[in-house]
């Protein structure tokens, strides 16, 4: 019985070391684990995942970063490279500060030369830095202004504006401005100015808007200076507006013109009347009429008149009693040579001339004033073209030449036909 105990009891101290041993084992293998973590840093797989990036971002750094303008800072090499990545085409510098920029100027630098500006406005160059101004337009690019300027090879440069009016620059996109300040060119297509001073003008598009005004926008009632001035020969040529004209109605044709100022010589004004008003006149014909409504004055001896009424007048003053003198008619050959008449002094002389359309016969204004013109008529027969009657009564003894001019209505000096009368004027006395 004895040795049957021992076993059991031996067994017992067998079976203690053993799992000492096991957990011995478990540490030694935790240790073998934390030196094992050591090579799983370097597999190969992960560090060949590396490799891509340097390909595709160092390369064109150290082609950007080439040179001495290059190496002066990092800024440029970023904005060179960006330009062509961006969808919209922009190739201007980049901000890389938000709103506002800065709000305070920097110290006054050197003045640039005429040399410096040069390369300032040469895309490419970079590196200057100083005071000088410039003009162009003012452009937005995500909020922030830029000036356009054309360099020298007509190629645009853009330069973002900064300083405390960063702010206030966006109300004038599209302007033509005009900026001073310290200019900085460290980009290919541009830079920065820290503006000091600048003045803004408006763009030439809002000009041309105002000048295209509908018509009837700028009719205007002309003022009796104006319509004085329209009366007169080689006056107030294109002038339009509302006035009311006072004259003596006449007929050629068709049309309806009325005589304002020296009727019957080369420097008679007239206007075509047009319009519902002037329907009807025919009754009215050697009256004086006012017309009321839009006259244009179309060359220095007339134009036309839109009426909008048209109503006859009394005259200024009677007409010569031709009953009290002697009148002596001479009327027009077909030949076209001239005529002599026997005229007694301060007495009547009546030539009597027929028209075509389109035209009217006119004498010059010295000789009207020379011979006493006193009255321009116009018949219409039933008929034939009509006539027109010129009445005088010399004043001057001696002979007296007449030349009359057939020409167009509103251009008398353009001449289709021409007559001549020599009149020989004395006294009654030596007549009889």
């Amino acid at each position: 019985m004895a040795k049957k105990k021992a076993k059991p009891a031996a067994a017992q101290k067998k079976a203690k070391p053993a799992p000492q041993k096991k957990v011995q084992k478990p540490a030694k293998v935790l240790k073998s684990k934390g030196k094992a973590a050591k090579p799983e840093k370097a597999p190969p797989p992960p560090k060949a995942a590396k490799l891509p990036p340097p390909e595709v971002v160092p390369e064109p750094v150290k082609l950007a970063g080439k040179g001495p303008k290059g190496a002066k800072g990092q800024v440029p090499p970023p904005s060179v490279s960006a330009p062509p990545r961006r969808a919209d085409g922009w190739l201007g510098p980049m901000p890389d500060k938000p709103m506002p920029r800065s709000t305070k100027l920097p110290p006054e630098a050197n003045l640039l030369t005429k040399r410096e500006m040069e390369q300032a406005l040469t895309v490419g160059e970079r590196g200057v830095i100083g005071e000088g101004s410039m003009k162009g337009k003012l452009v937005l690019y995500q909020g922030f202004p830029y000036l356009e300027v054309i360099g020298r090879d007509k190629r645009e440069l853009w330069f973002l504006l900064q300083g405390p009016d960063q702010e206030v620059l966006p109300a004038y996109a599209d302007h033509k401005v005009s900026v001073s300040g310290l200019v900085k060119r460290f980009h290919n297509y541009g830079g920065s100015v820290d503006v000091r001073k600048y003045s803004a003008k408006k763009p030439e598009a809002e000009v041309v808007a105002e000048v295209d005004v509908p018509e009837a926008v700028k009719l205007r009632l002309l003022s009796p200076g104006e319509v004085a001035t329209i009366a007169n020969p080689g006056m107030s040529v294109g002038v339009k507006g509302f006035a009311t004209l006072r004259g003596r109605l006449e007929m050629n044709a068709e049309e309806y013109y009325l005589v304002v100022s020296n009727p019957g010589t080369r420097q008679q004004v007239a206007f075509t009347l047009e319009g519902k008003a002037s329907k009807g006149l025919k009754k009215y014909i050697g009256e004086v009429v006012v017309a009321t409504g839009v006259v244009e004055k179309s060359t220095g001896w007339g134009g036309r008149i839109v009426c909008e009424i048209c109503e006859p007048r009394a005259p200024e003053y009677p007409p010569v009693a031709r009953e009290t003198i002697e009148v002596v008619e001479v009327e027009a050959s077909g030949t076209g040579q001239a005529r002599e008449a026997n005229v007694k002094l301060n007495h009547g002389l009546t030539v009597k001339l027929p028209e075509k359309q389109g035209h009217v016969w006119a004498i010059e204004p010295q000789t009207a004033k020379r011979v006493s013109l006193r009255e321009v008529n116009v018949n219409h027969p039933n008929s034939g073209s009509p006539v027109r009657e010129f009445f005088f009564t010399p004043r001057n003894p001696g002979m007296q030449e007449i030349e009359f001019f057939l020409g167009k209505v509103h251009n008398p000096m353009q001449v289709a036909r021409t007559f001549k009368v020599i009149a020989h004027v004395k006294s009654p006395e030596v007549v009889s």
